[in-house]
């Protein structure tokens, strides 16, 4: 598949199969976040994938509320992936210090771009998510007090007919530039 199609199809999934992922492609999945890269290296990450059934519904349940509900299909995901941002070394610290720049979490963006794109190539539906109960799942998958949960990522087979909609982006000449602003 040519990368361009890839991106294409990638999209976020709503609506999950409950046939879990096998073993061989989650570990294709993990090598794909391996090999993302980082600031200076530091691979700032610790990638949890949760697929016990009920530790799982567990972590599902703490990305939604009775009033906050748009996460409620996580619920249906078979497995959902888990990134931690750890510490980065000393010298990728200080250059986050001297520059302002929380370096680890433009890292795990890249891991979870890494995550997505071959979960689309190899037929699988994610869905990225930044609202959860974060003290919650910390406590449910016993992740030291010193780390932070930066995204969880639904992951599955999309439902039979899952629809493959147009992505709706600016245009190239609203988001890009050529030599200036």
């Amino acid at each position: 598949m040519e990368f361009s199609e890839l991106l294409k199809i990638r999209q976020s999934v709503r609506q999950y199969q409950q046939r879990p992922v096998s073993r061989e492609l989650l570990e294709k999945l993990i090598e794909a976040v391996r090999l993302a890269p980082s600031a200076s290296n530091a691979q700032p990450w610790k990638l949890i994938i949760v697929d016990d059934p009920e530790l799982r519904s567990r972590v599902a349940q703490a990305t939604f509320s009775k009033t906050v509900t748009f996460n409620r299909f996580a619920l249906e995901a078979p497995q959902i992936a888990v990134l931690v941002t750890e510490k980065a070394g000393f010298i990728t610290q200080v250059g986050a210090m001297l520059k302002k720049r929380q370096f680890s979490l433009i890292d795990i963006g890249i891991a979870a771009a890494h995550f997505c794109l071959q979960a689309a190539e190899l037929g699988l539906g994610t869905c990225i998510l930044g609202w959860f109960d974060e003290k919650r799942i910390k406590r449910l998958l016993r992740i030291p007090g010193g780390r932070r949960i930066g995204l969880l990522v639904t992951l599955g087979y999309a439902v039979e007919g899952y629809p493959l909609r147009e992505k709706s982006r600016k245009g190239a000449d609203l988001m890009s530039a050529f030599n200036s602003y």
